[in-house]
């Protein structure tokens, strides 16, 4: 038996698997002569882009609804070590139990992770980059009424102008009207933006920059741009010029890295940490081992290269399943070819701004924009559950249209 084993259970994980499952019927591969496995921390799919909104607790899958009707083994343990020249993998199950786990080929798939600062006071810093960390954020807001009047009580300072603080500082300008509006406060409630840059979304390009700066002057959140945090406290936030904001709500949005079992790999490293992989998601110079997701350096269209998304980890999951089982019995590698980039940006009760291309070309904002965003978060990411037919032939499918 050939084994296969997927480590990550996020979207470039299930579909690395499902990917792997369907190249091997499809090749007419019996069940017993190759074994697939996804080894995760835990036992859902987090629906990570959704975690800056409210309820994040309701946003998974379970696993075992995605993988169990394919034959895919699960292994709920955390990876501690990879060694490539011996194809094995250790891990610690959640009984405490030490796993060495071999394979033919293998699958990183283990995303990314936000960077996290060091400066006084970084214990009290809020984020939205895990399950609990986003639950632990939506506990605490809905907590603030309860707390008694304090300056700042309704206040959160956003820090990162980015996709990830631009989306989490225009929805929480709704969530804190919603909560400071029955007991009176709703004048109160605050939303303040800090980024080191003089622009808010750098990154974004200047084609959607007219709206975004339209839509934080619609919602009233203040800027404080080319500045950052220099220290905190359970009441307040310190900036980098001296300003002191009454606040009890930090979120931190600032930088992310792949994750640092990247590290136990060799090879080629990108600034972000991620794995330099060739066209077919092939780890270059690393025989057997692929990269797929937020892990992944990968080409993309026009010369470009991938982006940590789920836009880019959904089809390379896919891309990376199928190559590794052809690989292994004989077939065709495809290239991975992605759809053409395109981004989608939540802006809270001022809509959204959809744009197309690397120049970030808007072609659609308000409404329009905003249900196309409601489709996405809410049904097009989602993998299908229970239905084995319709999980393979949604991991057959490259695009995410």
């Amino acid at each position: 038996m050939k084994d296969i084993l997927v480590i990550g259970g996020g979207f470039a994980g299930i579909w690395s698997a499902a990917g792997a499952v369907r190249a091997a019927r499809e090749a007419g591969v019996a069940a017993d002569a190759l074994r697939v496995t996804l080894v995760s921390g835990g036992d859902d799919m987090v629906v990570r882009p959704r975690m800056y909104e409210a309820d994040p607790e309701g946003m998974r899958v379970p696993l075992d609804r995605v993988l169990g009707p394919i034959g895919v083994r699960r292994i709920t343990a955390t990876v501690t070590g990879i060694d490539t020249e011996a194809h094995t993998v250790r891990a610690v199950a959640r009984t405490g139990e030490e796993l060495d786990l071999s394979y033919d080929k293998l699958v990183l798939a283990t995303g990314s992770r936000l960077v996290q600062p060091e400066l006084p006071g970084s214990e009290h810093l809020f984020d939205v980059d895990t399950l609990p960390a986003a639950a632990r954020l939506d506990h605490h807001l809905r907590q603030l009424p309860q707390t008694g009047p304090a300056e700042g009580r309704y206040t959160a300072v956003v820090v990162g102008a980015g996709f990830t603080g631009l989306e989490i500082a225009t929805a929480l300008v709704e969530r804190l009207r919603l909560l400071a509006e029955p007991h009176g406060d709703a004048e109160s409630a605050r939303v303040v933006l800090v980024d080191r840059a003089d622009v808010l979304g750098p990154e974004l390009g200047a084609g959607p920059r007219p709206v975004i700066d339209a839509a934080v002057d619609e919602l009233k959140i203040d800027r404080r741009l080319g500045r950052t945090v220099a220290t905190l406290t359970p009441h307040s936030v310190t900036l980098s010029d001296g300003e002191v904001i009454p606040t009890a709500t930090v979120v931190w949005t600032a930088g992310m890295i792949a994750s640092p079992l990247t590290r136990q790999i060799p090879g080629e490293h990108d600034r972000l940490g991620r794995l330099v992989v060739d066209p077919q998601l092939r780890v270059v110079g690393v025989p057997d081992v692929y990269a797929a997701g937020d892990t992944a350096h990968a080409p993309a269209e026009d010369g470009r290269t991938t982006t940590q998304s789920c836009q880019h980890a959904q089809p390379m999951g896919k891309f990376a399943g199928h190559n590794v089982a052809a690989e292994l019995l004989g077939g065709d590698l495809l290239p991975f070819a992605p759809d053409p980039y395109g981004t989608c940006l939540d802006l809270g009760p001022a809509g959204a701004v959809l744009t197309q291309g690397w120049d970030r070309q808007v072609v659609a904002t308000g409404e329009d924009a905003k249900t196309l965003k409601r489709n996405v978060n809410a049904a097009w990411i989602y993998p299908p559950v229970d239905e084995a037919d319709l999980i393979l032939a949604q991991a057959g499918r490259y695009t995410n249209g």
